[in-house]
């Protein structure tokens, strides 16, 4: 397979408008890697400019140590999923498969072959006379990964290939994508606003904002140590509380609240020290915090409930901590209700801290 490197990548369209700023990354042989972040943060226009489909301004792309930047997308050896499939509606199942190797003049034997073990891997094989239109959504994906598998490609691409499926869908292929990944032992490069996609499927995960990459690592990397509060509130779900605590020292440091105080433990304190006397953020995340009636716990945060979600396996519990609101993921046996006041304890060795300005974590951010 191959090897993609982007070296200070950057886009500027008509007007100056900066699409995406000094992209560094680097996929390794392959690796399966997962360019996330909210609409508008660049990670399409990143990957059409690996494609080819988007002229590169600034910076270099190799793909396995060649200049590419000036190569045309058909002589990339890439092959492309989209998010809206591209399949010809006149066009079999088959004939959408085997299309980019007519157009190649690949043998007809060899088409055959690469068609029908492509159509074997995806569990296809009885849809290859249908019409796309005969097809389901899942269906339609499947014959458009078919068609990037047949061209044997070195790099497969993916737009955001699972946003028009149902839920349920999305998380059958999600595994059998991952699954692929493995048959075909490819390097995949893969575009989603979806952080559950990003954690579930890739090898690493580089997070972009406003064109700008924020952090790159793999899932558990990224999810444990957040580079800054963006990166800490974008993967998780639901997503990690902040709250806004003002830094004292009293026998130690304290976080303090107008209704509670918190104790930072170890290394915490060393990194709040310069901040005392300054508001920072305090992050913890929702399966961080347990339910105490303890009248004494020592960083337990009180607030008054205002939604309950029973999902089933946990409870998402909506609460009100003064005036700042945050959620909490509970177990399902004990019944709560709106309008309860609660307390919940934070687990300080899960805790995370940014500063107020830079909102950079206060923490060491090992790469």
């Amino acid at each position: 397979m191959a090897k993609v490197e982007l070296i200070g990548i950057g886009k500027v369209y008509e007007g100056d408008v900066r699409a995406v700023e000094n992209a560094n990354i680097t996929v390794e042989d392959r690796e399966f890697v997962v360019l996330v972040g909210p609409s508008g943060c660049g990670k399409s226009t990143t990957l059409r400019m690996i494609a080819g489909l988007e002229d590169i301004t600034e910076g270099e792309l190799l793909i396995d140590g060649e200049r590419m930047n000036d190569v045309p997308p058909k002589d990339r050896n890439i092959a492309m999923v989209f998010q809206n499939y591209a399949l010809y509606p006149h066009m079999s199942v088959y004939e959408n498969m085997a299309f980019g190797l007519k157009i190649k003049k690949v043998p007809k034997a060899e088409i055959d072959k690469r068609v029908n073990e492509a159509a074997k891997i995806l569990d296809i094989e009885k849809f290859l006379d249908r019409k796309p239109r005969a097809l389901s959504g899942g269906q339609r994906q499947r014959v458009a990964v078919g068609r990037a598998i047949v061209r044997n490609p070195k790099v497969f691409l993916f737009d955001e290939p699972l946003s028009n499926l149902d839920a349920k869908l999305r998380v059958q292929m999600r595994a059998e994508l991952s699954d692929l990944h493995l048959r075909l032992n490819a390097t995949m490069i893969y575009v989603t606003h979806d952080q559950v996609e990003a954690m579930t499927m890739a090898d690493k995960i580089v997070v972009m904002k406003d064109g700008w990459i924020q952090q790159i690592g793999s899932p558990l990397h990224l999810y444990n140590q957040p580079a800054n509060k963006f990166v800490a509130g974008f993967i998780g779900s639901p997503p990690m509380n902040f709250l806004t605590l003002k830094v004292a020292e009293s026998g130690g440091i304290v976080l303090r609240s107008e209704d509670y105080e918190i104790h930072p433990i170890g290394a915490h304190t060393e990194a709040l020290t310069p901040y005392v006397g300054k508001e920072i953020f305090f992050g913890i995340r929702p399966e961080d915090l347990s339910f105490t009636e303890k009248s004494n716990a020592k960083n337990a945060i009180p607030g008054k409930i205002t939604v309950v979600e029973p999902l089933g396996a946990d409870t998402h519990l909506w609460i009100n901590a003064g005036t700042q609101p945050m959620v909490v993921r509970t177990e399902p046996n004990r019944l709560f209700k709106v309008g309860d006041e609660v307390k919940f304890e934070a687990k300080m060795e899960k805790a995370q801290f940014f500063d107020r300005e830079t909102e950079l974590s206060l923490m060491k951010v090992e790469d």
